[in-house]
């Protein structure tokens, strides 16, 4: 699955990356297989452990991610998730994100999420996750509704942290003239 081509990320401020995406529908079947396998692709090269539709520029409910160590690889693909339920305890973990990269902060989320998603083959699926995989869940899920790790920061810590990644975007492109 790791084998297809990789697709471009998008980075902040890309429109479609504040967009709310549609529910992958039965039509979508075969295009949602090839570009989950092209998002795994692109995710490991990158390298990440999630990845969402709007990062590469389809407006589609669809994730990817994996949180297992190198050796084992353990891809999960999330067609139209949605946490059905959050635990009032709450986490802080340090985030990034491919649409941001280099850039980190401390993100408090719920602890613990329970996620309905379809698998590719249609069946239903629920997981219920803590630790990593949580945190990564419900991150990539808030790509769906448009929302990124940023926005869970005070508005402080939001500016300064897009003003330098903004800040590093414009070096490079200076610097690859």
């Amino acid at each position: 699955m790791t084998d297809a081509p990789i697709l471009p990320i998008l980075f902040h401020p890309a429109p479609i990356l504040r967009a709310k995406a549609r529910p992958v529908a039965e039509a979508d079947g075969t295009r949602v297989a090839d570009l989950a396998a092209r998002m795994l692709s692109t995710m490991y090269k990158a390298p990440g452990i999630g990845l969402a539709a709007p990062q590469v520029g389809e407006g589609l409910r669809l994730v990817v991610l994996d949180v297992a160590k190198e050796e084992t690889p353990a891809p999960m693909v999330l067609v139209n998730p949605e946490i059905v339920a959050a635990s009032t305890e709450r986490a802080v973990r340090e985030e990034g994100c491919l649409s941001l990269p280099g850039q980190y902060a401390d993100v408090e989320r719920p602890a613990r999420v329970k996620v309905r998603y379809r698998a590719l083959d249609g069946s239903r699926q629920e997981v219920e996750a803590d630790d990593l995989l949580a945190t990564c869940l419900q991150h990539e899920i808030d790509h769906l509704d448009g929302v990124m790790f940023t926005d869970h920061l005070s508005p402080l810590k939001r500016n300064m942290l897009i003003k330098k990644f903004l800040k590093e975007q414009k070096l490079k492109s200076r610097e690859a003239m």
